[in-house]
C-alpha cells in the first residue's frame, strides 16, 4: 500500500497539487477536501464535497478518519487559523507553516514590521485603524499610495489607486463601510513601487530552503496590464527579467533573512514561502509574503518539478530538505486563466462550460471555480479554469496554452490574450 495524502482546498492551486501528488509512485490516493470537479476527474483522487477548508475540527477529524500520512494545506485561511498546529498536536504530518509563522500573510501590518525589523527590502508604509487619521496622513503624501486591508481578503484587499480621491474612497470603504469585515480593521498606506512584478517561491523546512523556478504573474485583469487588480490572470516561466542572478539575490536578501528571523523568534517556517517582488530601479523589493503556493504560479511551477512532489513536501515537514536533490525541468511553462464575466468586481450566474474535451492533449486544465450542475460542468464565478502548457520554449508554451484556452467556452468568459507574449510585461 502506498501513501494516502489529504489536500485541503478546492481551487486551482489545490488541483495542481493533487495533479502533482498523483504522479508520485509513492502515493496511492489523494483525498481533496472539498475538492472540485477537475480533481474528482483525476484517477486516484477522492473528493469530500461540503468540507470547509476553514473548519479546523472537521479537517482534523477527516485526516484521522482516513488515516492519511500527510496533509497538504492549500489556502491561506486555514493556515492563519492554526490548522497545521492542530494537525501536529494530533500526530498528523502537515505541510504548511504554523499559525505564528503564517502571520506574515495574515496581517500586512505585521509583515511590514517584520520586513523593516530584519532589513529586508520593501516599500515604506504606515498602518491606521482610524479613517480620519488615515485620510489626514494621505494628504501629507507626495504620491498616491497603495491602500491595503490588513487581513485576509481573498486576494481583493489591495487597491492600487490612481488618484488621491480613489485612495481616500478606498480608505473609507475599508475602515468606515467595512467592505472586508474584520480583515479591514486596519489599513496599510504603502508606497507604490514601480517596476515589473515577479513571484519567487521556495520550499522551506525551518532552516533550509529550495527556490522554485521564478514565475512572472499578471495581476491586472486586462491586456497590457490595465484594469483592476485580480488574484492573477496568468503566469509563466522563464521570465526574461527573473534570471539566475536575480533569483540568487532574492534568496540571499529575502528568503534567508526571513527564515533566520522567524527561527530566531521561535516560529520556524515550514512550507512554501512566496515572496511577491517588485523589480524597482533600486533593486527587488518585497510587496507581500504569502505563506503557501501561489495561484496561478502553482500551475506553472508544479508541472516543471521532476523530483517526486510527495518526497519534497515530506522532507519539508521532517526538516530534511537538505538531503534531497530537487530537480526542475529545463523547459518553459505558461498558464492562462479563464475568469467569469463579473470578475473581480461582481459575481456572475452559473454558466455551462463547453469545449473541455477539445483542449489539445499538450495542455493541462486546472479547475478552480467550477461545479457540477444538472450533470454538467458550470463556471460558478471568480477565476474558473487555468490552462497550462509545458514546452521547450516560451513561445511554444504560450501558443499551446492560448490554443487550449480558445477551445473552451462559457458565457461571459474573459482572459488575457497577452500572457507570455510581447504585449504583456515580457521584457528585459
Amino acid at each position: 500500500m502506498g501513501e494516502r495524502v489529504l489536500v485541503v482546498g478546492g481551487g486551482g492551486r489545490e488541483h495542481a497539487l493533487v495533479w502533482g501528488l498523483l504522479r508520485s509512485p509513492r502515493v496511492d490516493q489523494v483525498i481533496a477536501a472539498p475538492g472540485n470537479p477537475g480533481m474528482a476527474a483525476e484517477s486516484g483522487c477522492l473528493c469530500v464535497p461540503g468540507t470547509s477548508a476553514t473548519d479546523v475540527d472537521a479537517v482534523v477529524a477527516l485526516a484521522e478518519r482516513e488515516k492519511v500520512s500527510l496533509v497538504v494545506v492549500g489556502p491561506e485561511d486555514p493556515l492563519v487559523a492554526g490548522l497545521v498546529d492542530r494537525l501536529t498536536e494530533a500526530g498528523i504530518a502537515a505541510f504548511g507553516p504554523s499559525e505564528a509563522a503564517a502571520r506574515l500573510e495574515g496581517s500586512k501590518s505585521h509583515c511590514k514590521e517584520f520586513l523593516l525589523a530584519h532589513d529586508i527590502p520593501t516599500g515604506a508604509a504606515v498602518s491606521f485603524a482610524d479613517a480620519d487619521q488615515a485620510l489626514e496622513y494621505l494628504d501629507t503624501l507626495d504620491a498616491v499610495p497603495v491602500v491595503k486591508a490588513d487581513g485576509l481578503a481573498a486576494g481583493k484587499g489591495v487597491i492600487v489607486a490612481e488618484t488621491r480621491t480613489e485612495a481616500a474612497d478606498a480608505i473609507r470603504e475599508i475602515l468606515v463601510d467595512g467592505r472586508f469585515g474584520r480583515a479591514g480593521s486596519e489599513v496599510l498606506l504603502e508606497e507604490r513601487l514601480s517596476g515589473t512584478e515577479v513571484s519567487v517561491l521556495a520550499f522551506c523546512d525551518g532552516a533550509d530552503y529550495v527556490v522554485m523556478p521564478a514565475a512572472q504573474d499578471h495581476k491586472r485583469l486586462l491586456v497590457g496590464d490595465r484594469g483592476p487588480n485580480t488574484g492573477g490572470m496568468g503566469a509563466f516561466h522563464p521570465s526574461p527579467i527573473a534570471d539566475e542572478t536575480l533569483v540568487e539575490t532574492v534568496a540571499r536578501c529575502v528568503i534567508e533573512p526571513t527564515l533566520a528571523g522567524l527561527a530566531a523568534e521561535g516560529r520556524p517556517y515550514r512550507g512554501v514561502l512566496y515572496a511577491g517582488m517588485m523589480l524597482t530601479e533600486a533593486g527587488p523589493k518585497v510587496i507581500e509574503f504569502n505563506c503557501r503556493f501561489g495561484d496561478p504560479e502553482s500551475q506553472v511551477v508544479i508541472p516543471l518539478l521532476v523530483t517526486d512532489l510527495y518526497e519534497v513536501l515530506a522532507a519539508c515537514v521532517d526538516g530534511d530538505l537538505a538531503s534531497l536533490d530537487v530537480v526542475w525541468a529545463d523547459q518553459a511553462a505558461v498558464t492562462v486563466v479563464l475568469a467569469s464575466g463579473g470578475y473581480p468586481v461582481s459575481s456572475s450566474p452559473p454558466a455551462a462550460v463547453s469545449g473541455l474535451e477539445d483542449v489539445p492533449d499538450d495542455c493541462v486544465v486546472f479547475h478552480a471555480g467550477t461545479e457540477i450542475i444538472d450533470g454538467a460542468i458550470h463556471a460558478i464565478g471568480g477565476r474558473v479554469l487555468a490552462v497550462t502548457a509545458v514546452k521547450a520554449t516560451l513561445a511554444e508554451a504560450a501558443n499551446a496554452a492560448h490554443a487550449g484556452v480558445a477551445a473552451i467556452e462559457f458565457s461571459g468568459a474573459q482572459h488575457r490574450a497577452d500572457i507570455a507574449r510581447e504585449t504583456a510585461q515580457v521584457r528585459t
